[in-house]
């Protein structure tokens, strides 16, 4: 079993970036990813656009090149498949992390192949490890009735398999809108169910004219200071702002309310949590937990509010991390 300088979990973009910091001062190290390379990113909708210009979604000193102003995640994609290659990038993808744990004063990360040997076990032995599996793997729940039925998803890929059908959009921020927005102009009859009196804040400057304007003309149905307190195979049982008990009848559910980090993975490792804001306790100069040597970086550092970590910013964690750990080695 070799010895290894970091060993990098998660291959989304703040990962790359900390490999890439890892390459350019000559630390050993691998990466290792239970999915695809920018696994998160590949599961976004599939004519999703981003909300950025390329240049801040750039690792490195690869430019993303794209054909309009703004790149699409088909573009995206294939500029951090490029990042990989350029940089040859160590890579272990569909190989999921198990346990990370001590040995003698250093990491031991135990863990299961995902794809070829399937179930294959291996172990590394790392003197820091860096943690940056963002959120996206764990959608908050509803909590009611009938959430785990078939019909239920807590994400939204495209708008044909649900052409003439009855879809209850649950969210009031910019994956709900965006996605009723899609599925109402691909002949779905949606309902946006938000227990807030509004949408959020948040929401992209050029979405929230349109979805205001589909929900005022009555295209696209809102039912704000509404609560979904049950889901049927055919309708969803709701609460209103005074009480008032409705139903209304439904196809299929697509719970857009938000994601959070996998909490239990992190305090396996020993990492605390703030209770308040669910962020992993870390020093925000160099990122490191309140574990020696172990390192949060990417949407993950910003707990339950994810809106505060973006690709744009946590590309440069790495560059927070790696210098420190490089001179504590």
């Amino acid at each position: 079993m070799s010895l290894l300088d970091v060993v990098i979990i998660g291959a989304g973009p703040a990962g790359l970036a900390a490999s890439i910091e890892c390459s350019e001062k000559d630390l050993s190290h691998r990466v290792i990813e239970k999915g695809s390379i920018v696994e998160s990113l590949r599961r976004f909708p599939t004519n999703m656009v981003y909300f950025t210009t390329p240049d801040l979604l750039e690792i490195g000193d690869l430019p993303l090149v794209t054909s309009h102003e703004k790149p699409s995640r088909l573009e995206a994609l294939k500029y951090y498949r490029r990042v990989a290659d350029r940089y040859r990038l160590p890579l272990n993808l569909y190989e999921k992390v198990e346990e990370v744990g001590r040995q003698n004063g250093l990491f031991r990360v135990r863990t299961t192949l995902q794809a070829r040997k399937t179930g294959e076990n291996r172990t590394y032995l790392a003197r820091k490890v860096i943690v940056a599996t963002g959120y996206y793997d764990n959608p908050n729940q509803l909590g009611v009735p009938g959430e785990d039925l078939p019909k239920v998803s807590h994400y939204y890929r495209e708008a044909h398999p649900y052409y003439q059908m009855e879809v209850a959009v649950i969210g009031g921020a910019n994956s709900a809108a965006e996605s009723a927005l899609d599925l109402f102009r691909s002949g779905v009859r949606v309902t946006l169910i938000h227990r807030r009196p509004e949408l959020s804040s948040h929401i992209k400057y050029w979405v929230r004219p349109d979805i205001e304007n589909r929900i005022q003309r009555g295209e696209i149905r809102a039912l704000f200071e509404t609560e979904l307190t049950e889901i049927l195979p055919h309708q969803l049982r709701l609460k209103g702002k005074n009480g008032q008990r409705s139903e209304i009848p439904n196809d299929f559910v697509l719970a857009l309310i938000g994601y959070h980090p996998d909490y239990g993975f992190l305090e396996s490792m020993g990492i605390q949590i703030e209770p308040e804001k669910g962020r992993p306790v870390h020093d925000p100069e160099t990122l490191e937990t309140n574990v020696p040597g172990l390192y949060v970086a990417g949407g993950m550092v910003s707990g339950r509010e994810t809106n505060k970590i973006f690709i744009e910013n946590g590309r440069f964690h790495g560059s927070q991390i790696v210098p420190h750990l490089a001179a504590h080695l």
